[in-house]
């Protein structure tokens, strides 16, 4: 790495870039400071000791093995005081109706669950119980198929992942999802029928010096913020940084690193080409490069044609495609197209990067086909330098899918069938079943329709992950029972259960441990494919609360009791041994006991030297149709963005990168002027069927004209419940709209 100072990518010449908008992280260094009183020196045991519950970069205490220097960033910092402070006063959920209204922050930080607790049919609240009476009630719900499971990435461990899955197929289902669901699950499908992997081929180090990074959808300054300290040293080894986006992201146009030295003082440019698309106009933009790199001979066809198949169809496909479909569809210009075209074909090497700016679409599969194209066509998979990188947000996302909590896939990604079913069954001691799960998104249309009677939700928030928060409400409300393990309080603890036909249902409330609380260490997977321990961390104890491992397979032992001896485990060694002997792709992860021990399974690259693991050793090509986007005259297409948050949790407000606050509506100063909506205008976006309203203020930003930006989950009143992919059942996080001026 360079180490000279280069005032080429500096973003300003004032110091600290006084003047600028940006985050403050230094402000950030005395919140975190200030949220942990009591609490310090345990606190800084977890950042020091610990692996990263944030986003899936991964860390070993406050250092990676990407480069030697100290890794701290204000998400990890905001996620303390969850990991750190006291447990609530259980006399406030006597009576839920005082709690009515609290935004999710305010709830959260009432502290954390410290007990068992039960909401009766009826009852203004929740009465303590022990974990005897608890257990016992729940158990004999579960028996029967009309069960689903939810387990968010919060922090979630691979061994509660591995133990929740087990625990759920020994109840004769196989109807547990995770929050891989609902973010990269388009990314799941697509590389593993295209490339025969689903996860990342390179790693972190390939980013640096590589010539070529390109961000499709993907924001890291807001959502892996140590992941722009890779970039001030790919920049500084001469890496091109490229993105195509609806939104010219501010943090990703210079970013100030404020653990280095000369960036937290100038600043650093990280963009150096943008390219402009539609909301949904990915493939058309996408597919206009590959049209250009076929016609400019800068596809690499030795290795095409050693390494893949299908391209001669995908060049049929193209050929189909006229420059004006394209150019529409993508709302960018043939001569922009031309340009990244450019820059790929004359990369020697390349990362290209994606996030949910590519999989949450109807058509998110086909996003995840497009950008795999661009890869196989000039040979960025297997070697130095190079790579496909779907970038996770949530330090348990790829493990989560990979331990099989997925209802479309067993241990080690393996597909629902008969055939691997058995194995499972031989492995584990009773019978798996043979057919697919609900998804997430089908368990609430399931509880919706009064075809499900129990959820057992492991963190997360359906009222605000999901679209359309009445609707999921209804759902939940429909349940006969619900259990949410967790460490806080959420709103959806809060919905009654009002039962499948207004009989009434009951609502348990089980304590978790995090992941520093647990004996014998737990492990995350980074996005890649680094598999971490994290020791527990000696420090204070909230009341009763387990480790979601015991109480999963506790629940199914008592509803089994014939399956208890299969079922129980003595500690976390004892799962990553079973979790060894189910994935053999995690070899090595049964020898992980100390702190930072980890193993990259795959090495630094997957599919090496251009050699898959598909059937025939190939990558496949995939022709990629144009989706058909109508937009009426006067419309716009809004999209849900992330600001100041970690997934659905609002830590402030504002965003410190552009300023806007939580009711925003980002619009391009085009779109503004043409129609006369200064900033701060009150206006409403209503969907284009009529029947789903948002309340918002103008701010111009640099949008694509035609597109506007709304938080999440503040804007998921716009969306449809009902729009998904075909493969992944992810719900479209996006809405077509009218806009309308408020009277001040």
């Amino acid at each position: 790495m360079k180490r000279r100072l280069d005032p080429r990518n500096w973003a300003s010449w004032k110091p600290f870039g006084i003047g600028e908008r940006k985050p403050n992280n230094y402000l950030e260094l005395v919140k975190a400071f200030r949220s942990v009183k009591g609490n310090r020196r345990y606190a800084w045991r977890i950042l020091t000791r610990g692996t990263c519950d944030g986003c899936a970069l991964g860390t070993k205490g406050m250092r990676d093995w990407t480069m030697d220097e100290i890794h701290l960033c204000n998400i990890r910092l905001r996620l303390l005081p969850l990991n750190t402070m006291p447990a609530l006063d259980v006399s406030l959920l006597k009576d839920v109706s005082a709690l009515a209204g609290r935004r999710s922050a305010q709830l959260r930080d009432l502290g954390r669950l410290p007990y068992p607790m039960l909401r009766r049919a009826g009852e203004p609240g929740f009465t303590r119980i022990g974990w005897e009476e608890a257990l016992e009630l729940a158990a004999p719900h579960l028996r029967g198929s009309r069960l689903g499971v939810y387990l968010t990435s919060r922090g979630v461990p691979n061994e509660n992942y591995f133990a929740a899955q087990k625990a759920v197929r020994a109840l004769g289902v196989n109807s547990v999802d995770n929050a891989a669901r609902i973010c990269h699950s388009p990314s799941t499908v697509a590389l593993k029928e295209t490339i025969g992997a689903a996860a990342t081929t390179c790693s972190y180090t390939d980013w640096i010096g590589s010539d070529l990074i390109v961000f499709i959808g993907s924001n890291p300054s807001n959502n892996q913020p140590v992941a722009m300290k890779y970039l001030y040293h790919a920049k500084k080894a001469g890496t091109r940084i490229a993105m195509v986006n609806a939104y010219r992201e501010p943090g990703m146009d210079k970013y100030w690193v404020p653990s280095n030295a000369e960036s937290a003082l100038f600043g650093t440019k990280i963009t150096d080409h943008f390219f402009g698309v539609n909301v949904g106009g990915d493939i058309g933009f996408l597919n206009g490069v590959l049209k250009h790199l076929i016609e400019n001979d800068w596809v690499d066809e030795a290795w095409v044609e050693e390494h893949t198949t299908g391209f001669d169809a995908v060049r049929r496909e193209l050929a189909g495609q006229s420059w004006e479909a394209l150019e529409a569809l993508s709302g960018a210009s043939r001569e922009q197209m031309f340009e990244l075209a450019r820059l790929l074909g004359e990369a020697r090497s390349a990362v290209l990067v994606w996030s949910m700016g590519i999989t949450q679409h109807t058509y998110g599969e086909d996003n995840v086909r497009s950008i795999v194209n661009l890869a196989l066509a000039r040979g960025f998979v297997g070697r130095d330098k190079c790579g496909l990188m779907p970038i996770r947000g949530h330090s348990g996302v790829q493990g989560g899918a990979e331990m099989g909590a997925y209802a479309t896939g067993l241990p080690g990604g393996l597909p629902v069938t008969e055939e691997n079913a058995r194995r499972f069954g031989e492995l584990w001691g009773f019978e798996v079943p043979t057919a697919p799960g609900l998804t997430a998104t089908d368990m609430i249309d399931a509880a919706h329709g009064g075809e499900l009677d129990v959820l057992v939700s492991s963190g997360g928030n359906f009222l605000e992950v999901l679209p359309d928060p009445d609707y999921c409400r209804e759902a939940l409300s429909r349940l006969k029972l619900r259990v949410h393990i967790d460490i806080v309080l959420s709103s959806q603890m809060l919905v009654p259960a009002e039962g499948p036909d207004g009989s009434g249902g009951d609502v348990l409330l089980l304590p978790a441990q995090t992941r520093y609380e647990m004996a014998g260490g737990v492990t995350e997977t980074t996005t890649e494919r680094r598999i971490i321990l994290s020791p527990e961390i000696p420090g204070p104890r909230i009341g009763e609360a387990r480790p979601e491992w015991q109480i999963f397979t506790e629940l199914a032992a008592r509803a089994r009791p014939e399956l208890a001896d299969r079922l129980r485990y003595a500690g976390t060694a004892e799962i990553r041994a079973d979790i060894e002997r189910a994935v053999p792709f995690y070899e090595g992860i049964s020898r992980l006991s100390g702190f930072g021990d980890n193993v990259q399974y795959g090495g630094r690259h997957l599919c090496p030297d251009g050699r898959f693991p598909t059937a025939d050793g190939l990558g496949r090509f995939s022709p990629v149709p144009l989706p058909v986007l109508e937009r009426p005259d006067g419309a716009f297409m809004v999209a849900t963005r992330r600001g100041k948050q970690f997934n659905s949790m609002v830590h402030e407000r504002r965003d410190g990168f552009n300023g806007a606050t939580r009711e925003a509506v980002l619009m391009s100063a085009h779109d503004a002027d043409r129609l006369g909506l200064p900033d701060g205008t009150p206006v409403e976006l209503r969907s284009v069927t009529g029947d789903r309203a948002f309340r918002g203020r103008v701010l111009r930003a640099p949008l694509t004209p035609g597109n506007l930006q709304i938080h999440w989950p503040e804007g998921n009143v716009l969306l449809d419940a009902g729009r998904r992919s075909p493969a992944a059942r992810i719900p479209d996080y996006n809405a077509l709209v009218t806009i309308t001026r408020l009277p001040s």
